[in-house]
C-alpha cells in the first residue's frame, strides 16, 4: 500500500526516526514484528534495490502509521531515506515475524538491547503503557554514550507510566555517565535480574554479533535456551 513521509527527526547521534502515514488505513500487527518499506524513485541506488524490511518502531495503539527508526550507513537505501522529504510516497506491506512479546503477564520479562535493537521493545513499551497491561519488564539497554542512546527521554517517562517497568542502561564509553558502564554479561544478568533468572523470558535484539554473546552470556548465567527469544538486526 501507498504511504507518505509524516514525520522524520533524529532521535539520537546518527539515529532517524521515519513515520509514514498510511492514508487512512489502519493495519494490524503485534509489537516486535518488522515491516517491508520500498522507496519510490530513490536518489541512490545500488545492487540491493530499494526495499528493505525493518522493525516497526511505532506502537499499534499509534492508529493509521507506521513507523521504523535506523542508524543511519553510508549505503544506497539509506542515504536515501535520510534526504526523502516529508510528503514523499513510499510503498509499506504489512508487518510479519515472530519476534513477539508472550502474551502471559504473569510470568516477568527481560528485555536485552543493543543500540538500535532497543526499537522492537519501544513498540512492546508503547503499547503496554497505552493499553495498560500489567507486564513486568526489565530493559537492560546497552550503547557507548548517551548522544547514540535512542528514546532516552522516552525510557523514563514509561518508567512512570508502567508499574512493572524499570530500565538498566549501561554505556560502555561515556567518561560523563554515572551509572553502569560494564558490557552486559552474565555477572551482569544476576546483578541487575536477580531472583528473577531463575523464572523470567529473556527477549534479545541487537546486532548479531551481540545478540550471539548476549545468547551465550545467558547459558553461562544459567538460563535455559528455552527462555531466550532473539532478534538479530542486520543493519544494512
Amino acid at each position: 500500500m501507498r504511504a507518505t513521509l509524516a514525520e522524520k527527526r533524529e532521535v539520537a547521534k546518527g539515529t532517524l526516526l521515519a513515520v509514514f502515514d498510511l492514508g487512512g488505513e489502519e493495519v494490524e500487527f503485534q509489537p516486535g514484528q518488522y515491516f517491508f518499506v520500498t522507496l519510490l524513485d530513490p536518489p541512490y541506488e545500488d545492487d540491493k534495490g530499494p526495499r528493505r524490511h525493518i522493525t516497526v518502531v511505532t506502537s499499534p495503539t499509534e492508529r493509521g502509521v507506521l513507523g521504523l527508526c535506523t542508524r543511519l550507513r553510508d549505503t544506497a537505501f539509506k542515504r536515501s531515506l535520510a534526504e526523502l522529504p516529508l510528503g514523499a510516497e513510499v510503498e509499506v506491506e504489512l508487518p510479519k515475524g515472530k519476534f513477539l512479546l508472550p502474551e502471559d503477564t504473569a510470568r516477568p520479562y527481560v528485555f536485552v538491547a543493543g543500540g538500535i535493537g532497543i526499537t522492537a521493545f519501544r513498540s512492546m513499551l508503547r503499547n503496554a503503557a497505552d493499553e495498560r497491561l500489567p507486564y513486568r519488564v526489565t530493559l537492560l539497554y546497552s550503547n557507548r554514550n548517551r548522544a547514540e542512546t535512542a528514546f532516552l527521554d522516552e525510557l523514563s517517562e514509561l518508567e512512570g507510566q508502567l508499574p512493572g517497568f524499570r530500565a538498566v542502561l549501561t554505556m560502555t564509553d561515556d567518561p560523563k555517565w554515572e551509572g553502569e558502564s560494564r558490557r552486559i554479561d552474565a555477572g551482569f544478568f544476576r546483578e541487575h535480574v536477580g531472583p528473577e533468572l531463575g523464572e523470567a523470558t529473556f527477549l534479545v535484539a541487537g546486532p548479531p554479533g551481540m545478540v550471539s554473546a548476549m545468547e551465550e552470556a545467558l547459558a553461562e548465567a544459567g538460563v535455559p535456551e528455552d527462555r531466550v527469544i532473539a532478534d538479530k538486526f542486520s543493519g544494512y
